[in-house]
């Protein structure tokens, strides 16, 4: 790869591409039993959920209501996606 093309990628995608380029990259012994574990360690992770009870003025969930439907998503979908993205910073945080 040329160093042009090097410009796009973070220093730990730099080791890897020189690692796969210059060094001696061996497969995976049963790579389908590692692939799936692997899957079933992530799903594992992403997966869990912990119910809550939330009070919310009832004006403010029938609005959540009508906007979930506008989505075509159940509104306790639509409630844990805003508070997933509000949390990872996709949101913004006005105080």
């Amino acid at each position: 790869m040329n160093a042009m093309n090097k410009l796009n990628y973070d220093s730990e995608e730099l080791e890897l591409l020189d690692y796969i380029e210059n060094g001696n990259p061996s497969s995976v012994p049963n790579v389908t039993r590692e692939i799936e574990q692997l899957k079933s360690a992530v799903k594992a992770k992403v997966s869990k959920r912990k119910s809550i009870n939330l009070r919310l003025l009832e004006n403010d969930l029938e609005k959540i209501k009508t906007e979930a439907i506008k989505v075509g998503l159940p509104y306790q979908t639509l409630i844990s996606s805003i508070l997933h993205q509000y949390v990872n910073g996709n949101f913004a945080k006005e105080y």
